[in-house]
């Protein structure tokens, strides 16, 4: 375990857990239907009060709260307490609409950090690590989280934030940084960076803790290899706090939520319906904890399953598997639901690199599906011939994953841009 490890919260009980979850829960529903009308008229709308709600059991009474909730209360409507005693927003990029603002108080910001800094202790991180944050900062809550989660384990935090990979390397080889924390797609486009440099022997990484998009299994053992690393998920979005709401430990078998925080659910995303543990379905998350920009059954459109067993590392905290995509990333293709992770799964098992573009078109009337993917320098050299060989086998390794036919066509290494911050792989032609 890490020096973080907070012994006596991570491994409690599961009775002592859904006590924590039934007082957050009766506390959050008063605070909210006493002092934000916003959340008020929803659930008087929905025919409930708290007087209601007795328990974790009644969580189905209550409405859900969505993006566009959120973007119809921007910036103050869902703010449960005097704006004065917040200290800090973060925010979402805004771009498919309003932006999402999410405020904190001094003890929403040290829960937070507390969430981040289990995270970095989950994955070995000590005093002694030198932590190299490569997340953006700024209004992004990658940067800011995962900053102070190393401040609390002790780590010599390098706040390099996203982009500049020459400096990137150069501090990396320099101070000798051991934890890696940005997306899993720059990660990948480091590793690589640092293969064309040759100076794999100059950096002194043990692992990486990566998320802010899905990422497949297959990546995940990919970067390991090329960057000689443990690679780690974590999870979180700016909604509800921002990363460290779950993440992996040494048993890399799910990610464990910060259950003295956060209530996790999952439903049919269709039929909005709770769902058993074990069966997959949305992510639904209440943060009972926080106190300035409390949410109470906020769907998440993240696609997972929940087990409450007792992961073999000790820790009691529910956990959620890798996440399998968005429900509002899911293409609908010729009736095919697509989601990029199964394009990405499939071109690492053919051995190609994990940077691609999906392109969606409708021609005639019928969908299109033409998969951009970047040679290796080896491929480059290769003759048209065992190119086109090669572009046949994934077309048919996809036409076997899928069930539906995709173009594939390989491009000069490096021709696709490589992602920063989160990966753009799907352009959507028909929504254009």
């Amino acid at each position: 375990m890490g020096k973080y490890f907070q012994e006596d919260i991570e491994t409690a009980s599961r009775e002592t857990i859904e006590q924590w979850q039934n007082d957050g829960l009766l506390d959050v529903v008063k605070r909210v239907y006493e002092n934000v009308p916003f959340y008020r008229k929803k659930m008087e709308a929905a025919g409930v009060t708290p007087d209601d709600i007795k328990s974790v059991e009644d969580l189905p009474k209550l409405p859900f709260l969505t993006k566009d909730d959120l973007r119809d209360a921007y910036p103050y409507d869902l703010l449960a307490i005097p704006l004065k005693d917040c200290v800090r927003i973060q925010s979402t990029s805004g771009t498919t609409g309003k932006r999402v603002v999410d405020f904190y108080t001094h003890a929403d910001i040290d829960k937070w950090g507390n969430g981040c800094a289990r995270a970095i202790a989950a994955a070995g991180g000590t005093s002694e690590d030198v932590c190299h944050v490569s997340y953006g900062y700024g209004l992004f809550t990658g940067g800011p989280g995962l900053n102070d989660g190393s401040h609390k384990v002790g780590c010599l935090t390098l706040p390099m934030s996203s982009g500049n990979t020459d400096r990137q390397l150069q501090f990396m080889m320099d101070l000798g940084s051991t934890i890696l924390c940005c997306t899993p797609s720059y990660a990948s486009y480091l590793a690589e960076s640092i293969h064309e440099r040759g100076i794999q022997d100059q950096i002194k990484l043990k692992a990486g803790i990566f998320g802010a998009e899905a990422w497949s299994e297959e990546m995940r053992h990919d970067i390991e290899e090329k960057l000689g690393i443990k690679a780690y998920d974590i999870y979180g979005l700016t909604e509800i706090e921002g990363p460290g709401v779950a993440f992996e430990c040494e048993a890399q078998d799910g990610m464990h939520i910060c259950e003295d925080y956060f209530l996790p659910e999952i439903v049919d995303p269709d039929t909005l319906e709770p769902v058993p543990d074990g069966q997959i379905g949305e992510l639904v998350f209440t943060s009972f904890a926080k106190e300035a920009f409390p949410l109470i059954r906020y769907r998440t459109k993240d696609i997972t399953y929940i087990t409450r067993e007792k992961c073999k590392c000790g820790r009691t905290h529910a956990r959620i598997h890798r996440l399998m995509g968005r429900s509002d990333d899911m293409l609908i293709i010729k009736g095919v639901n697509v989601y990029p992770s199964q394009i990405e799964e499939v071109l690492i098992k053919q051995g190609m690199p994990a940077n691609y573009q999906l392109i969606v078109d409708r021609v005639n009337n019928s969908d299109t599906m033409e998969v951009l993917v970047d040679m290796t320098p080896e491929m480059f050299s290769d003759t048209i011939g065992a190119i086109e060989v090669k572009e046949k086998e994934i077309v048919a390794a996809l036409k076997s994953m899928l069930g539906i036919y995709a173009k594939v066509k390989l491009v000069e290494p490096k021709s696709i841009t490589r992602s920063e911050g989160k990966a753009v792989r799907v352009i959507d032609k028909r929504k254009i």
